[in-house]
């Protein structure tokens, strides 16, 4: 659903992932998605922790579902484990996304990052036609990194599909 307000503001909300935003998070040809950045934010007792995701971290297996493998030591880690709640924004399409997550660990033997099931309690985005979101926060892989980088995101992606499965 979009609605427009006076001021051009152009917003929706979902509860499933739009056929476009699945593809972004389809686990598949992460090579042409690099530099995309999400922030995943965890909050517990007034204080917020951030970690940034790319998409060699972020799985959707479903509509409704996104799973995403942090650090184990990370303070998101513990947050997402402790309270169950997550938040992920991103821009995409010239539009701001902000996603409440409701998450649980998926626990696999031998994997070295944390891995989280989430189901999608609301979406909701936003854009003007005065000023386009061209990025959020963007990177570029440091030199000669990229070959390592694409090749632990694929595993991670690999990682996050056996644990969906695991959990379905």
């Amino acid at each position: 659903m979009t609605d427009s307000t006076a001021s051009g503001l152009e917003h929706g909300t979902f509860d499933e992932w739009p056929a476009e935003l699945r593809t972004l998070f389809d686990g598949t040809s992460i090579e042409t998605k690099t530099g995309f950045t999400a922030s995943l934010l965890a909050a517990d007792e007034g204080r917020v922790r951030t970690s940034l995701l790319g998409v060699g971290e972020l799985f959707a297996p479903d509509p409704g579902t996104l799973c995403f493998s942090l650090w184990p030591q990370s303070r998101a880690a513990r947050l997402v484990s402790k309270t169950g709640c997550a938040t992920l924004t991103f821009v995409f399409d010239e539009a701001f996304f902000q996603v409440q997550l409701q998450a649980r660990i998926a626990p696999l033997e031998g994997s070295p990052v944390t891995c989280f099931i989430a189901s999608i309690e609301s979406g909701e985005w936003q854009k003007v036609p005065y000023a386009r979101l061209v990025q959020g926060i963007g990177f570029e892989f440091a030199r000669g990194q990229a070959d390592a980088v694409l090749g632990r995101w694929r595993e991670q992606i690999d990682v996050l599909k056996r644990a969906a499965s695991a959990a379905a």
